[in-house]
């Protein structure tokens, strides 16, 4: 995940996954206009192990932001993305900087891409893949759902939970590398989950403070609760 060479930017023609757009409105008799991207909506999830008490978290290379440091350092190249002249082959070599600038640890997420699934059994696929565990539709529960990027793209993301344990895991994880994913599993303590949070020099998405936090409100105290029987 840390081998890093030949990096090179250049035009993005067609995409799978983007597609930039541009909205012409009146809003209070003013004529106005934004700039957006459509994308796919997506789906997440908080995995309790309840074997190893830990959270499990995908740890990957981001090619966003690994670029997103370019940028911040004043080192990202001018690409041509708006003339129809523009080569699309066209690549500049940039600077190599080291791989860990794009590394981040996420929830087990995914893309809703898949027509006639619903956003649970995309979310079981999606730990499966990454994961390694087989979890029944049944046992993820709905966190909630809200908007992310929502000065871009504006995209519905669903957040859910589910507990595993290690009779549960069947192995193949790190995602699907057809796709381009390189993915490495991580179990963080439980006990860890606030200075995890807290620790600005790990990289790590908002996603996943929101969910230990969620976690902390609804799920921990029944953890702590004496068992009377």
């Amino acid at each position: 995940m840390e081998s890093l060479s030949e990096v090179e930017v250049g035009p993005c023609r067609h995409s799978r996954f983007l597609r930039p757009l541009r909205v012409h409105y009146t809003q209070n008799g003013i004529r106005k206009e934004w700039d957006f991207m459509k994308t796919h909506d997506s789906v997440s999830v908080l995995i309790y192990h309840t074997t190893r008490d830990s959270f499990v978290l995908v740890k990957q290379f981001r090619p966003a932001v690994y670029m997103c440091e370019y940028a911040r350092q004043g080192i990202l190249p001018s690409v041509d993305t708006t003339s129809t002249e523009a080569d699309p082959r066209t690549r500049t070599p940039v600077q190599l900087l080291p791989a860990s600038v794009g590394i981040t640890y996420e929830l087990c997420a995914g893309i809703v891409d898949k027509p006639g699934l619903s956003l649970e059994e995309i979310a079981k696929e999606e730990i499966r893949e990454e994961c390694g565990y087989r979890v029944p539709v049944e046992s993820l529960q709905k966190i909630t759902s809200y908007r992310s990027g929502v000065g871009l793209t504006g995209s519905k993301h669903t957040m859910f939970y589910v507990e595993v344990s290690d009779d549960m895991h069947v192995g193949a994880d790190g995602g699907n590398p057809e796709e381009g994913e390189l993915i490495e599993v991580v179990h963080l303590p439980r006990k860890d989950w606030q200075t995890f949070v807290f620790n600005e020099c790990i990289p790590k998405t908002a996603g996943v403070n929101f969910a230990f936090m969620w976690f902390q409100d609804r799920i921990a105290p029944r953890l702590q609760a004496p068992n009377v029987s």
